[in-house]
């Protein structure tokens, strides 16, 4: 089962997430971690999803690209935060441009065939009205682009919306 979850930042979908994967019944639990820790505000961030994820039998495995490489243990559930770190790493990675879609998509199908449940955690970068440079707009094409695939590949999708989550495809849990 593949589950997206979706949201603006601090709307608590990291959190609906988590309970999606620790309400499961399914022991082997593994976090991957798409974030690259550049500097103070992304060593906070990583801090608080630790704390976050404590005590509830995660095992963490950093994974900021390669996600098709990944071998994961059969009937595990697997909470990847998040697609939109992973999709702008693979983006601006040497070559990446041109490949980011194909090789995060084919790490989620890999992902998904592995595990029992996999939770794939994506932010909704797309309303805040800003205006970006030509680079940046490629990226979130992407991203979009990617979001809309996982959501058609997803049993069930919802956007958490000041900590209430919404379904938008599949039955609610």
């Amino acid at each position: 089962m593949l589950i997206l979850v979706s949201g603006g930042s601090a709307s608590g979908k990291s959190e609906f997430a988590e309970s999606l994967v620790t309400s499961s019944g399914l022991e082997n639990r593994i976090y991957l971690a798409t974030m690259q820790v550049w500097d103070a505000e992304s060593v906070r961030r990583v801090e608080r999803h630790r704390q976050m994820r404590a005590g509830k039998g995660f095992e963490t495995v950093e994974c900021p690209t390669g996600l098709a490489d990944i071998v994961l243990p059969p009937g595990c559930a697997v909470l990847l935060e998040d697609l939109s770190n992973l999709c702008a790493n693979e983006y601006f990675s040497p070559d990446g441009k041109d490949h980011a879609l194909d090789r995060v998509l084919s790490g989620i199908r890999r992902a998904a065939e592995q595990a029992e449940l996999l939770v794939v955690v994506t932010n909704e970068l797309f309303s805040d009205g800003m205006d970006y440079d030509p680079v940046t707009l490629d990226y979130l094409s992407v991203l979009g682009e990617l979001n809309r695939r996982v959501a058609a590949l997803a049993g069930q999708v919802y956007e958490v919306v000041c900590g209430i989550p919404v379904a938008w495809k599949g039955e609610r849990v």
